[in-house]
């Protein structure tokens, strides 16, 4: 229940829908009872892709299956609540609104108490929730460090991506630039940018003088 509630929390400071939140997070952990073989034999059953790592890693699975419960069981068929349970063990880049209020909540959560810096991190939650991601996946990454061969890919990726974000806030914080694309820009190159942007779709939509 903690995950739930603390779902619906950060779904009120971050404007998201409170029944929606508080059902994925209700839901994020229906199958982790389910013992690891029989995850497997399901998956299998389902045609829910399992990856060579998860095949060694099952307790991974809880995740995928657990979409797939709320899903068939619970009559969900929301795909924000569904890829928010799937995802919040992992995480992944660009993760969503929903997805990143339940991963967040599932490490925050009251009953934790054993993950390094929570204090920090709870903090963080409630502040900015891409920041709070970079924290959660750099100290997870850096507690696994003796075992890397234990961190599923898309926790890497998911780490890199939150990375750059990170990165980029400390460039524009300290240079004033702006990402666009692969490239930074000041003010008034951005402004130049929008202006010549403007011009070209005029052209392109104007109508031929008589």
């Amino acid at each position: 229940m903690g995950v739930m509630y603390t779902c619906a929390a950060l779904a009120m400071v971050y404007d998201y829908d409170l029944e929606d939140a508080q059902a994925a997070g209700l839901l994020h952990d229906s199958a982790k009872c389910i013992p690891n073989k029989k995850k497997l034999k399901l998956c299998s059953q389902h045609d829910i892709p399992v990856s060579d790592f998860e095949k060694d890693h099952p307790f991974l699975l809880h995740a995928k299956l657990g979409a797939y419960v709320a899903s068939s069981k619970y009559d969900i068929k929301d795909e924000e609540i569904l890829t928010a349970i799937t995802y919040h063990t992992t995480g992944r880049p660009g993760m969503s609104l929903l997805e990143k209020i339940v991963y967040i909540s599932d490490y925050i959560e009251p009953m934790r108490d054993k993950a390094p810096n929570l204090a920090k991190v709870r903090k963080i939650a409630f502040e900015d929730l891409d920041e709070c991601m970079y924290q959660i996946l750099k100290d997870t990454l850096s507690y696994l460090d003796e075992n890397p061969n234990d961190v599923d890919s898309a926790t890497k990726d998911a780490y890199a991506y939150y990375t750059m974000l990170h990165e980029d806030r400390l460039k524009i914080s300290k240079t004033g630039l702006i990402r666009k694309g692969n490239m930074f820009m000041n003010r008034e190159q951005e402004m130049v940018s929008i202006a010549c942007k403007a011009i070209d779709d005029k052209k392109g939509t104007g109508h031929k003088g008589n």
